[in-house]
C-alpha cells in the first residue's frame, strides 16, 4: 500500500482504541489491492496470541510464578506496542512491573502478597480493554460482520447475552 493510500475508513473513535501513528503505518505495510491482508493477519495473530497469553497470565498466577508473570507481561506489551493497542500495552507494562516486585510506575519496592494481588486487580481491566480494541479492529477489518459484545462482569463475557444480542440482530435484519 502506498503512503498516500486513503484512510478515510478509520472511524472517529480509533483513538480510543489504537495510537493512530502507530495503526497507519501498520496499514502501510499492504500491497495496493491486497484488502489489507498483510495488516489484517497481524492484527489477528495478536489476537490469537493475546487470548493464549491471558490464559498463561492465569495459570502462572494460581502458581504464584512472579517470573513467568514478568515475562508474559514484557511479551504482551511489546506485541500491542507493535500494533498501537495503547491500553493494553499499558496494563502489561503495569503487569511487567509489579512482578518485578515494584509498583505499577515501576519505582517503588512492594513486596510479593502485594504485586500477586494488583496483577489479580489489573486482568480483569486488561481483558476488558482488549476486547474493547478488538472489537473495533475487527469491524475495521471485517465490516459488515456483527461484532457481539456482552456485558463484561469480573473480566468474564456473558456469552449468553451476546447470544441472545446475536438473535435480535438476526430478526431485525429479517423483519425488517
Amino acid at each position: 500500500m502506498s503512503g498516500d493510500q486513503d484512510h478515510s475508513s478509520i472511524s472517529a473513535d480509533a483513538q480510543d482504541f489504537v495510537d493512530m501513528n502507530i495503526f497507519e503505518q501498520i496499514l502501510e505495510l499492504d500491497d495496493e489491492g491486497s484488502d489489507r491482508e498483510f495488516s489484517k493477519e497481524l492484527v489477528f495473530g495478536f489476537f490469537e496470541q493475546a487470548e493464549n497469553t491471558f490464559d498463561e497470565i492465569g495459570h502462572s498466577l494460581e502458581e504464584r510464578n512472579l517470573e513467568k508473570l514478568l515475562a508474559l507481561g514484557h511479551f504482551l506489551k511489546g506485541s500491542a506496542a507493535a500494533l498501537g493497542i495503547y491500553k493494553v500495552r499499558d496494563a502489561c507494562e503495569k503487569i511487567q512491573h509489579l512482578a518485578a516486585g515494584r509498583d505499577e510506575s515501576g519505582f517503588e519496592h512492594i513486596e510479593r502478597e502485594e504485586s500477586l494481588a494488583k496483577i489479580r486487580d489489573i486482568l480483569p481491566t486488561l481483558k476488558i480493554d482488549y476486547k474493547a480494541a478488538k472489537d473495533w479492529l475487527t469491524t475495521f477489518f471485517r465490516p459488515g460482520e456483527y461484532v457481539v459484545t456482552g456485558t463484561v462482569q469480573d473480566g468474564k463475557s456473558n456469552y449468553l447475552e451476546g447470544a441472545m444480542l446475536v438473535g435480535l440482530y438476526m430478526f431485525v435484519a429479517l423483519t425488517f
